[in-house]
């Protein structure tokens, strides 16, 4: 299986935890920006046409704030220059304060099937503190213009003064709201971010306290429908997310777009973080590519049982004999012992057991070169 992701840098205004390249000042640029995706695109296509994408993803940033018309251009380039499956899962993240009607109608009808919303928490006075630009009276709008859509909501644990019950009315507004499928993670004070001086000033929640949230938050969503398949992913009974399951079995993805990254032939590589950058690779017929590394077998064996020990499917350990040629109980068999009572092993496939699954960390270290 492979992806596309395609990164759209702007937004309205940087949330306060945000580490993600976005540039709320520069929307003037967006029509330049989307004309050189458009013609990366068609340098990528050449170079993979012996590809079939099952997936293409719509991130950022914040892509639901730029012209509806460029996301239209967008999904028809990929269409046009890439070989994407028919039947592909074309995914767009949308701020629910960026939304309309007309922009979600021209989204369909372009071809986009899945939508990915910003909820983070139903409590205003929390959004307002993150940074967010749009409250719970708008969110609730936006799910009413995707009823009957394929839809997944993000909700933030740890946030300042965050209580368990603030936890339930969020996962009830997202499970109300008609999503298929609910995100559920812990916020990360990133050094650089101004959330980060609350950190310092150990106004947010400690580790035990977070993991206490996320233990309530994930029975909440069992009672409300809500299978786990990865430590933060959570949905209705089939409705995985595609492009998601696809990072997490390791297959291969194209990023485009400033600061995207890839995977494609063992070979992970990463565009520019820099906009004006980008803009002169592209305008000279180069591909914006700063950083390459092709990943040895020692790599490709830790990222493998990295990605799969997050996931509710866990590892397929004769799969992994197969791919590797080797025996995995033996060459992890101190790794096995000492997590023994943190593990669980049937039918081939070994699993973090439930509850420890949120500080899966500390296990899967012990099995990395």
């Amino acid at each position: 299986m492979a992806g596309i992701y395609v990164h759209i840098p702007f937004c309205r205004q940087k949330c306060r935890y945000c580490d993600f390249t976005s540039f709320p000042d520069k929307i003037g640029f967006a029509e330049s920006y989307m004309a050189c995706l458009y013609h990366e695109m068609a340098m990528r296509g050449e170079e993979l046409k012996a590809y079939t994408f099952q997936t293409l993803y719509i991130g950022g940033g914040t892509p639901s704030v730029v012209d509806e018309k460029y996301i239209a251009m967008l999904v028809a380039a990929a269409k046009k220059y890439f070989n994407l499956s028919p039947q592909a899962e074309i995914t767009i993240e949308m701020n629910p304060g960026t939304v309309s009607a007309g922009k979600i109608a021209l989204y369909k009808k372009c071809g986009i099937n899945r939508f990915s919303v910003g909820l983070q928490t139903a409590v205003d006075s929390q959004l307002e503190d993150l940074g967010r630009c749009h409250n719970l009276k708008e969110f609730t709008a936006c799910a009413k213009l995707l009823k009957g859509e394929n839809f997944s909501v993000d909700v933030m644990l740890g946030l300042k003064g965050q209580t368990l019950e603030d936890i339930g009315k969020s996962i009830t507004v997202a499970a109300e709201s008609g999503a298929s499928h609910i995100s559920m993670y812990a916020l990360t004070p990133e050094d650089g971010t101004p959330i980060y001086t609350d950190y310092l000033n150990g106004e947010l929640p400690d580790g035990d306290e977070v993991a206490k949230m996320y233990a309530y938050g994930a029975e909440k969503l069992k009672q409300a429908g809500f299978e786990r398949y990865e430590v933060s992913n959570f949905c209705k009974k089939g409705m995985e997310s595609k492009h998601n399951l696809n990072y997490w079995r390791r297959g291969e993805y194209i990023g485009l777009g400033v600061s995207a990254s890839s995977c494609i032939a063992n070979v992970r590589f990463t565009n520019t973080f820099d906009l004006d950058e980008y803009f002169k690779c592209i305008m000279t017929n180069r591909f914006p590519v700063v950083d390459s590394q092709e990943i040895d077998e020692e790599g490709r064996r830790d990222e493998t049982i990295m990605l799969a020990l997050r996931t509710a499917e866990g590892l397929d350990t004769g799969k992994f004999n197969s791919l590797f040629n080797c025996d995995f109980e033996k060459l992890y068999s101190r790794a096995l012992e000492k997590n023994g009572k943190y593990l669980t092993c049937e039918n081939g496939r070994l699993k973090i057991k439930d509850e420890y699954l949120f500080v899966q960390n500390s296990i899967i270290c012990d099995f990395l070169s």
